[in-house]
């Protein structure tokens, strides 16, 4: 497995992760806080975070196949964009475990 498939999911664990964020703040301004202009806020970041979770999904199936990993840990880290923070700690979970075994050279098998 190449680093550059890491590093790419790496980014759009992130990238999903900081739109969820952004969205369920939007959220809560538009329907508890009632404030000005959330309503386009939230919109805007809404599709942006939809479709940029379909690259995300793309990418972390590419990962989880390229790691060779059982189905309920693909499942895990597919579903991790849709739930706020947990993209982050997933990604801070698989990361060493990947990055040790492309620094060895050898295939990457997940634990199961």
């Amino acid at each position: 497995m190449k680093k550059s498939v890491l590093t790419r999911y790496r980014v759009m664990a992130y990238v999903t992760g900081v739109l969820l964020i952004l969205l369920c703040l939007g959220m809560i301004a538009k329907y508890l806080l009632d404030v000005n202009g959330a309503d386009d806020f939230t919109r805007v970041v809404s599709i942006a975070h939809g479709w940029l979770y379909v690259i995300y999904l793309v990418f972390a199936f590419d990962l989880g196949a390229k790691a060779k990993w059982p189905v309920k840990k693909q499942l895990w880290v597919l579903l991790a964009g849709t739930i706020p923070t947990a993209a982050f700690f997933v990604e801070r979970r698989i990361t060493p475990e990947l990055q040790a075994r492309i620094t060895e050279g050898r295939p990457a098998v997940a634990k199961a």
